[in-house]
């Protein structure tokens, strides 16, 4: 079986053009998984999905108002970054994504397919993908960088330090272990990758536990968070 190194994740509003850049890249010979014409009749769904993620190179993210909504693609995106996929956003609508999609596409590479036709802009998605997957190791070429989304500066300062992995002078791996894990208590495995790039541009570790409680939507788990991580299991004080 040909491999299937493009997974395309969608919203199903946006289903037609998602299956529109599928006969695209197959055109070009590009391997292609998506929902549901690559369901397995007797898989389950979530497996599939997950098997289909872990085998493929890049995510295509046919990204549009719709997809915000969408708990669906924004958990196929966190397994993706998660199992170190290129994630590449095809806008079809000028639409930032919101909090809990920003950090997985704040420093991935764009394509704006709009406005149509969108021939030209599905012709640069096969360009991109070709040279891409033509590498050894799935790394983007950085064609496509100067169609990123604005930011703010902070967004940007914080992309820039997303790789920088150089242990804290204020913390030790356990608390930041700890952390980590009280943290994935309310947000899951992306804890790990958010608390890499807080790390490397927090001065101190009251202000590290602050940018991550941030990261917690309820009020209530973000004091229960930041309360287990200044205690004596957490983080010292």
């Amino acid at each position: 079986m040909k491999s299937r190194d493009v997974f395309v994740s969608y919203s199903h509003p946006d289903r037609d053009c998602a299956f529109d850049i599928v006969a695209w890249l197959e055109a070009r010979n590009i391997g292609v998984w998506i929902a549901p014409r690559d369901v397995s009749p007797t898989a389950d769904w979530a497996a599939d999905v997950i098997d289909a993620i872990t085998a493929a190179r890049v995510m295509v993210l046919v990204f549009s108002a719709s997809t915000n909504e969408s708990v669906q693609v924004r958990r196929e995106v966190e397994r993706a970054v998660h199992k170190g996929l290129i994630v590449l956003p095809v806008r079809i609508e000028d639409v930032l994504p919101v909090k809990s999609l920003e950090y997985f596409l704040s420093s991935q590479h764009w394509l704006d397919a709009f406005p149509p036709p969108r021939e030209p802009h599905y012709q640069r998605l096969c360009a991109f993908l070709e040279k891409t997957l033509a590498m050894p190791a799935a790394r983007a070429p950085s064609a496509l960088t100067s169609d990123s989304p604005r930011t703010s500066t902070s967004a940007k300062t914080e992309t820039a330090t997303l790789d920088v992995s150089a242990q804290p002078h204020f913390a030790s791996a356990e608390q930041l272990h700890r952390i980590e894990i009280e943290l994935a208590r309310y947000i899951g495995p992306v804890a790990k990758h958010l608390l890499r790039r807080a790390a490397a541009s927090a001065v101190d570790l009251p202000q590290l536990i602050a940018r991550l409680s941030a990261e917690v939507d309820s009020d209530k788990d973000r004091q229960k968070f930041m309360t287990a991580c200044r205690s004596e299991g957490g983080a010292s004080r």
